[in-house]
């Protein structure tokens, strides 16, 4: 059999396994482990799995996953989450628009302890939407913004996803969390400037929220001090190359159970669910990994991913061109995909490509983050927007896409901004 064709076929297979329902990990895992079989023979192909399962679950830099879920799961299991909602209300609750800027605001400041979108709007939906239905706010604006505002969780670093990344392509990590930092505050920037405006247009929107007497304002503050100083040591400590990010998910780590200690939110129960929840996460993407990696190596026998990139290469296509199309794929894929699925599924492709075409591979690390946090809000089968209307079942389903939809248009406007002027992205690492 052909190779080329081989590895189309297995492409095949797998894809229709995803959209069958089968889960991706196992799905990538037995194409790549049967098509490694065809092509070498079955005992290298049982030979490579067991080399695969060894090498990814012993690798150092993956070591930061749990961990930093680990961290992010402590923040939300002791309340430290609540404190840091209560602050930004207290701050940015009495523009237009208010609470839908609180929940914009601390999804980016919940996304540096945690990581993880799902997290971010888990906790954001059922903080907010009681106060959102008290004060009247449009179901479209209130569930829109919040299911957008999870995004900027996994580009606020620490990143899960850019961890993975990281990892795969073989990138620093410490500068792929750098170089998020810029794009995600501007992105939420924009999103609350969004906010603001459209509720200036029509109160109705987004009533003001209660006013706080600047007392009160600088008060709140305290609670964040030592939650904000983790933070800082840790990014702070990887920016400066005083630790690894393995490293600094282990400081974090620590810190943060320190301080649930010391405020006396540090139950056994907490504890326990923690880790309960970072054992199942971290399980999940390390099967993830191993199905990706097979996969991977079962294209390379095929030179299916040389044969992409030489056609590419010779078929004159703009780079600006090329992004494009690849920025529509990931919109398709996010209806049926999870992120890690995206991105294991997608990065033997796109990743050789990308390079090709004279990108830089950090630059190339936040771009992918930023298609997917637009494949997470986009119709039909947007994973933030499911996990929203869990928060909110009384709003149906197309209001809350119609609500994220202007985000999605200015996540895409941002896309297209970083494509045209990398130093964004770049400028800061560029200091490390």
């Amino acid at each position: 059999m052909d190779p080329v064709f081989l590895g189309i076929v297995g492409m095949v297979v797998a894809l229709a396994l995803i959209f069958y329902g089968v889960p991706i990990a196992f799905a990538l895992g037995v194409v790549g482990f049967v098509g490694n079989a065809v092509a070498l023979g079955l005992p290298q192909a049982i030979v490579q799995t067991q080399l695969v399962a060894w090498e990814a679950g012993t690798d150092f830099l993956l070591v930061a996953i749990p961990l930093f879920l680990f961290m992010g799961q402590l923040v939300f299991n002791t309340g430290i989450a609540t404190d840091l909602f209560d602050t930004v209300h207290k701050w940015f609750g009495r523009l237009p628009g208010g609470l839908a800027v609180t929940a914009t605001v601390a999804s980016a400041g919940f996304g540096a302890v945690t990581g993880s979108s799902v997290a971010a709007i888990a906790t954001t939906g059922s903080m907010l939407m009681p106060e959102m239905r008290r004060y009247h706010y449009d179901p479209g604006l209130s569930t829109g913004s919040l299911a957008a505002a999870g995004t900027l969780a996994i580009l606020i670093p620490p990143s899960i996803p850019l961890i993975f990344i990281g990892v795969w392509t073989e990138t620093s990590i410490g500068k792929l969390f750098v170089a998020g930092i810029v794009p995600g505050l501007l992105l939420a920037s924009m999103f609350a400037l969004w906010i603001v405006f459209r509720c200036i247009l029509d109160p109705r929107l987004g009533p003001r929220g209660p006013s706080y007497s600047w007392s009160a304002r600088f008060l709140s503050l305290f609670k964040l001090i030592p939650t904000a100083a983790i933070f800082l040591v840790v990014l702070g400590g990887i920016y400066g190359g005083v630790f690894t990010p393995t490293e600094a998910s282990a400081i974090g780590s620590i810190g943060v159970a320190a301080v649930a200690l010391a405020m006396r939110r540090l139950t056994w129960r907490a504890l326990i669910d923690a880790l309960h929840q970072a054992a199942i996460l971290s399980a999940m993407i390390y099967m993830i990994f191993v199905g990706g990696i097979l996969i991977a190596k079962f294209l390379v026998q095929t030179q299916l991913t040389t044969g992409l990139i030489a056609y590419v290469s010779g078929s004159g296509f703009n780079r600006y061109v090329v992004i494009a199309i690849f920025t529509l794929m990931y919109l398709v894929l996010g209806a049926v995909m999870d992120t890690f699925g995206m991105i294991i599924l997608t990065l033997p492709f796109v990743f050789p490509v990308v390079l090709d075409l004279g990108f830089d591979r950090i630059w190339f690390g936040i771009y992918v983050t930023l298609t997917i946090e637009l494949a997470l809000i986009t119709p039909p089968i947007g994973m933030n927007v499911f996990v929203m209307k869990r928060a909110a079942p009384e709003v149906p389903m197309m209001a809350i896409f119609r609500g994220a939809a202007p985000f999605g248009v200015i996540t895409l406007m941002f896309i297209a901004l970083i494509v045209l002027f990398p130093e964004i992205v770049l400028w800061l690492p560029s200091k490390m």
